[in-house]
């Protein structure tokens, strides 16, 4: 579980960051899912946008890829959605 200024401090990292990824009208699967893990694994900060045909609530489908995931739900702002997991072999990101 982050912290407030944890997820401060992630949300300053993540702002210059581009989507990775992006929810269409599908929704989220295991496949994305099974992406965004292994993306997150090398990167830990990463951002996934929804796009406008995805009937979903974007706050859903953030639960949905944290917990596919096993990621940390950084924040959600209108439809871009920021995940953080810690990497065990490619750590770069020190947290307060």
């Amino acid at each position: 579980m982050l912290t407030g200024k944890q997820k401060r401090h992630l949300r300053s990292l993540a702002h210059h960051l581009d989507p990775l990824f992006q929810v269409g009208k599908g929704g989220s699967n295991e496949h994305l899912i099974r992406h965004i893990s292994e993306a997150i694994e090398k990167r830990e900060l990463l951002k996934v946008s929804v796009l406008n045909n995805c009937l979903e609530d974007p706050r859903e489908i953030a639960q949905e890829l944290a917990e596919g995931a096993d990621a940390e739900l950084v924040q959600v702002i209108g439809k871009t959605i920021v995940l953080y997991k810690e990497s065990k072999d490619h750590k770069t990101i020190e947290l307060p």
